[in-house]
């Protein structure tokens, strides 16, 4: 049941990855995203055609640039994250019986 979420997680993560790396370095292709990152460039394109979809970049001739919804997302996505991991804490305590992780 969980190996779909753990996937879908892993491809968050590198959607992130990628997206924090468009701020860095924007403007910026697909060539040298995938050396910096060292991720094969079909990933990369994936990885930019899911974030341009969501509107998280915007492509152009010279390459990707992060938009003003990503700042948005980089700016509340610690507290996003803590959320979820408490989703799964909760999960936790129903096979344990008790809270096994730290309260922030």
């Amino acid at each position: 049941m969980l190996k779909k979420i753990k996937g879908d997680i892993e491809l968050i993560g590198r959607h992130l990855e990628v997206l924090s790396s468009v701020a860095e370095h924007q403007p910026i292709g697909i060539i040298k995203l995938s050396e910096i990152l060292n991720v094969p460039q079909h990933r990369i394109r994936y990885s930019l055609r899911v974030l341009e979809g969501l509107g998280y970049i915007r492509a152009s001739p010279s390459g990707a640039f992060a938009t003003e919804k990503a700042e948005e997302l980089f700016s509340s996505l610690d507290a996003d994250i803590d959320g979820i991991i408490q989703l799964f804490c909760g999960m936790k305590s129903f096979v344990s019986g008790r809270m096994r992780c730290e309260q922030s």
